[in-house]
């Protein structure tokens, strides 16, 4: 069974086999945690930490969709392989996870129950899911019964909105069913993105489940947030999602903090930095050059330099927030189609500028929802014995 080790002062987290020091995990997020962005991380962290691939659909994993098998494509130095998966069908679920451990396709499996999108929770899926008791036990059974050894471990939310909790009972379904750690992500699918990440509900589970480790997920946008985090909540880890959105670099800054004596929320933790030393705040012209190579590796992964410059756009208002770009040129970055465009284009910018004031919090999606989207029926009974929905809501393909 996994548990946080302290080593040197700091803090590590071993899941399974595999020791993640300090314990900072990179979440999956649909679109942008591919093989390109992963790869910048780790260069910043230095090649410490846990980088998880973007969510995998079981379904489409099982069909081996084209789509799915790039996606799943591991660079040689991500040591360990993560994957993270989604699926509402026990047998489905069952079937994938076999098929990532016969097949060496990954080192460990993180199963997601933490999306709030519409189109999955209106199936049963994702956020919504883990209210059905009998269904969420199901699928970990089945996934921890095909893993071969590998280790599984599970993301989810405080559940649909503040009268539907659901991640108590599903942090002790999971330790009864074999799961080696969980996230928790301190929103309802109700809050979306939207509000504020409620921390104390990330200590609560903490205590629930004191067998294996728990990760706090939600408002990490310095490391200074994370060693609070830590401090506050006697959590294990740290996921990072948002918090790293053209801002690649803000792992080198976890590395510093967490794999200091600040990890166990010593006091004296000062600025984003924490104990490890002053947080990294690059120039314009620093920014820039990541922004090239992030495009460029894009364009490599993709096997087409246009395809990756297209696929970089949703990066440019992430990198250059904060920064003096003015609106034209910011739109003329975000219809580029070929490196030597975007390199030219960044030319332009004054790339003396500092790192500016309120470069850093919010970035990515923000807005809240007031109701979720989900089956006819589905609050009548949390306990109705359903072990399987509509499968529909696993689209044919990944990342979404």
């Amino acid at each position: 069974m996994a548990r946080p080790v302290r080593e040197n002062g700091g803090m590590t987290l071993q899941i399974g086999p595999h020791v993640v020091d300090p314990p900072v995990v990179l979440a999956p997020m649909a679109g942008i945690t591919n093989a390109p962005f992963r790869s910048l991380c780790r260069e910043f962290a230095g090649g410490r930490g846990l980088f998880v691939s973007e969510m995998i659909t079981s379904r489409a994993l099982v069909e081996r969709n084209d789509k799915t098998m790039r996606l799943i494509h591991f660079d040689g130095s991500e040591k360990p392989r993560s994957i993270q998966l989604y699926g509402v069908d026990p047998e489905t679920v069952g079937r994938a996870v076999r098929m990532i451990a016969e097949e060496d396709l990954a080192d460990h499996v993180d199963l997601n129950f933490g999306c709030p999108v519409p189109k999955v929770t209106r199936r049963g899926g994702g956020s919504a899911l883990p209210y059905k008791r009998p269904l969420l036990r199901a699928i970990l059974r089945a996934a921890v019964g095909n893993a071969g050894g590998l280790p599984v471990t599970m993301k989810m939310r405080k559940g649909i909105d503040d009268d539907h909790l659901t991640y108590l009972d599903a942090g002790r379904i999971a330790v009864e069913e074999g799961v080696t750690a969980i996230a928790l992500h301190g929103r309802t699918a109700a809050q979306h993105y939207g509000g504020t990440a409620d921390w104390s509900a990330i200590a609560r589970l903490k205590e629930a489940v004191p067998e294996i480790p728990v990760l706090g997920n939600g408002d990490i946008w310095s490391a200074d947030d994370a060693v609070r985090m830590m401090r506050e909540t006697g959590c294990d880890g740290v996921v990072v999602g948002r918090g790293c959105l053209g801002r690649p670099w803000l792992f080198a800054d976890l590395v510093a903090a967490l794999a200091s004596d600040g990890a166990d929320g010593a006091d004296g933790a000062d600025g984003a930095g924490g104990a490890g030393g002053a947080p990294a705040r690059p120039a314009l012209r620093e920014v820039a050059d990541v922004m090239l190579r992030h495009a460029r590796l894009l364009g490599e992964w993709l096997g087409d330099e246009s395809r990756g410059v297209i696929d970089f756009r949703k990066h440019v208002a992430w990198y250059t927030k904060g920064f003096s770009v003015g609106a034209t040129l910011r739109n003329r970055l975000a219809v580029t189609a070929s490196l030597a465009e975007l390199s030219d284009l960044l030319g332009e910018l004054d790339l003396d500028q500092p790192w500016p004031a309120g470069a850093d919090g919010p970035r990515g999606r923000t807005s809240a929802k007031n109701r979720v989207a989900l089956p006819d029926g589905w609050l009548a009974d949390p306990w109705d014995g359903t072990t399987s929905v509509d499968c529909e809501a696993e689209s044919a393909t990944s990342g979404g």
